[in-house]
């Protein structure tokens, strides 16, 4: 296959350079840029010196209409006016910012402040949560991939409140990010004196994950109230862990719930199950496409305790829009992706 990627110089670009590097059925990566015309990639990243070593090319949409997949890991409100001219001219488009995830346009407007993309794109794009859209993902012509927070989460989730598990009445979900979830542009937040030996919440009641979240969980789930739902900065680079609180519905045991997830996902590779575990943290997952989920039930208040975690980048970016395109070409969903956590 030949790849097109737009925004290859953030950190999700990055990773999506690094794991099509290694892709058994991709042959030939184009970068692709709207500012850095003519710059030769690995001289702005000297770790990819003698493995990408070509200029950064101006976005042309005859071009790119030449290549089988073209992702877009550009901020918000750039793919909105670049990819739907494409749709149907011969590329499969996979975008990672949240340009085309939101149905309603006019919650794209309030919660990122920004114009909407063409409705018409919109209703043809696909939600690219990969073990709970495979069908649709495979006939998609254009992929809204995740954000990273709701990948966590609604994986989580999704298969309790299916069963009518838990209640979600009283859903509170508590996540934490590494600093790259902010991407690569320098800000005040992401300042190394704010961050270093500092967690600190932010968008409080504000995140624009927050109606992602909830459209998801009604579409694959049931709908449900609008959820609490906070994140907070902490000192690291990469990960993310999503902590949600529900009580358990009567009758409902730990057994069940675990039995619960275990189920969901037992056909799929990169979702695991944990159990008894005294320590589960974000290294467990660094660096891979894995989501590992933990749950325990407190007898005591008849409450369940649903742990998430992630690789913000992999997981919750480049590598599921990787395994989106191996679903849309019919390859295997772990090609390119069989990455052994990097734990230490």
């Amino acid at each position: 296959m030949k790849v097109g990627i737009i925004g290859a110089s953030g950190y999700g670009g990055l990773e999506l350079i690094r794991l099509l590097h290694n892709h058994p059925k991709v042959e030939q990566i184009e970068l692709f840029t709207s500012s850095e015309e003519g710059v030769v990639f690995s001289h702005k990243y000297s770790h990819l010196m003698n493995i990408v070593n070509q200029p950064l090319q101006k976005i042309e949409l005859d071009r790119l209409a030449e290549f089988d997949v073209v992702f877009s890991s550009a901020p918000a409100g750039v793919a909105s006016t670049l990819l739907p001219p494409l749709i149907g001219k011969g590329p499969k488009l996979i975008d990672l910012s949240g340009d085309f995830r939101l149905k309603d346009l006019s919650q794209y407007e309030q919660w990122y402040k920004k114009e909407p993309a063409p409705a018409s794109a919109v209703e043809q794009s696909v939600y690219g949560l990969t073990e709970w859209n495979y069908e649709a993902i495979r006939q998609a012509q254009l992929i809204a991939n995740p954000g990273c927070y709701p990948t966590a989460v609604l994986l989580s989730l999704l298969p309790l409140l299916k069963e009518n598990a838990i209640d979600a009445s009283q859903l509170i979900i508590d996540a934490k990010s590494g600093v790259s979830g902010a991407g690569n542009q320098p800000s005040q937040m992401t300042h190394f004196s704010e961050t270093n030996e500092n967690t600190a919440i932010y968008k409080l009641n504000q995140h624009q994950h927050i109606p992602e979240i909830e459209q998801a969980l009604a579409f694959f789930a049931k709908e449900i109230p609008p959820i609490t739902f906070s994140t907070h900065l902490v000192p690291m680079t990469r990960g993310i862990l999503a902590t949600s609180y529900a009580p358990v519905v009567e009758g409902v045991t730990e057994a069940h719930l675990i039995d619960c997830l275990k189920e969901a996902y037992a056909n799929h590779p990169f979702v695991r199950v944990m159990q008894e575990k005294d320590k589960f943290g974000t290294n467990q997952v660094y660096g891979s496409n894995y989501c590992d989920l933990l749950v325990k039930v407190d007898p005591r208040t008849n409450r369940a305790t649903i742990v998430s975690v992630i690789d913000n980048l992999v997981k919750g970016a480049a590598g599921q829009a990787i395994q989106n395109m191996n679903v849309q070409f019919g390859l295997e969903e772990i090609t390119g992706l069989s990455l052994v956590p990097a734990f230490i």
